[in-house]
């Protein structure tokens, strides 16, 4: 089934990336429903309707998923319950799958493994035990990191002494886990590809990024890797679209060894922080061919207009008052996204910014250069 301009989009999660999403459909004539327990959100103050309510709330969920036509995600911390509930209402996309699989650092590691896709070694932990067995498995140093419910280095630990054992498992929550052997790594990759209901697949390249304090803090576009290495992370994130059977927006993280080895980290069923840069950058943002694939319509071209590079604007930029825009605007080949988010608190994502340039390494220096006219870092 095709969903032409006119029709209504659902979406579970009210944050940033439901926002870019809910501009992009409103720019083609969509109308969009929002369902998360915030009100005022960044995503329903662009909706055409916000309903605020907790997910658990299948009552609500029910009457938000008749209201719409297909329902999609913005994050993927949603109920398994809330998308079976819409899913028995209007199609969802990406699938109940994807969600449950990435919801779960185990079952997503056990998918890649099934999938031969290569990862880090790893071991399964649930208890102080299981983890003083792990380590002995994976060696020192290894993170530690919650089955569930971690994002930005959230619910991760790591580990290099024997005596950081019993702290980690506490830091952990002492509940279900996931211990990772450390490997080095000379460079974090991101692939943002899409896939069609009738299985179309189109993606953007490989983005580089970069973290601070284990949140994203720049994205490069496209990433300086050789050919190859970009051919081949590309195929692997192929290779799990398909398996997963998805139609929508996936975004794939990859870490790079010093020899030239890829390991995949983790997966996104959903537009992501590290393809932000597309909205200038590209033919087709990620949002707008998100809004593509669950609407049963064509792929947009993903091609690059030029090179780009993204920074976050995080709550800290606030610490001594509102940040200096007036200054920033006298950086004409830079852009500024801001989430419509009223508290900033450090660490929390209030915007972003992208530069455009002839090359990545200018737009890199652009675009930091415009973070510090704002002061407050």
């Amino acid at each position: 089934m095709t969903l032409l301009p006119g029709s209504t989009i659902g979406v579970l999660g009210s944050g940033q990336l439901g926002r870019m999403l809910a501009l992009a459909a409103r720019r083609m004539d969509y109308r969009v429903h929002v369902f998360s327990p915030q009100r005022d959100s960044p995503t329903g103050q662009v909706a055409d309707r916000e309903f605020a309510a907790a997910y658990d709330d299948l009552d609500a969920v029910r009457r938000f998923a008749e209201s719409v036509d297909v329902v999609t995600y913005e994050f993927e911390n949603v109920p398994s319950q809330t998308a079976e509930t819409c899913a028995a209402v209007v199609p969802v996309h990406p699938n109940e799958r994807a969600l449950h699989i990435a919801q779960n650092r185990l079952r997503e590691k056990e998918f890649f493994v099934q999938n031969d896709l290569p990862v880090t070694p790893f071991a399964v932990v649930d208890s102080l035990e299981a983890l003083a067995a792990g380590l002995a498995q994976t060696g020192y140093p290894a993170v530690i990191k919650t089955a569930e419910s971690g994002y930005d280095g959230k619910g991760q630990f790591k580990i290099t002494l024997e005596e950081e054992i019993e702290t980690a498992w506490e830091a952990a929550g002492c509940r279900e886990a996931i211990l990772e052997g450390f490997v080095p790594y000379d460079r974090e990759l991101s692939v943002i590809a899409a896939r069609s209901v009738d299985g179309q697949f189109a993606h953007f390249g490989v983005i580089e990024n970069h973290h601070r304090r284990h949140i994203l803090d720049i994205s490069i576009a496209p990433a300086p890797v050789r050919a190859e290495i970009a051919e081949q992370a590309v195929k692997m994130s192929r290779r799990l679209l398909e398996a997963l059977d998805v139609a929508g927006v996936i975004c794939v993280e990859f870490f790079l060894t010093g020899d030239e080895r890829l390991l995949v980290n983790e997966f996104a069923p959903r537009p992501h922080n590290s393809g932000h840069l597309t909205i200038e950058a590209a033919v087709t943002s990620q949002f707008e061919q998100q809004l593509r694939a669950v609407c049963g319509l064509p792929l947009g071209d993903t091609a690059y207009l030029c090179p780009a590079a993204m920074v976050n604007l995080l709550g800290d930029l606030w610490q001594d008052g509102e940040p200096d825009w007036e200054a920033l605007a006298h950086y004409p080949a830079v852009k500024l996204h801001l989430y419509g988010k009223h508290e900033p608190r450090p660490g929390r994502k209030m915007g972003h910014l992208t530069a455009l340039a002839s090359t990545a390494s200018e737009a890199v220096n652009k675009v930091i250069s415009a973070r510090r006219s704002l002061g407050g870092e």
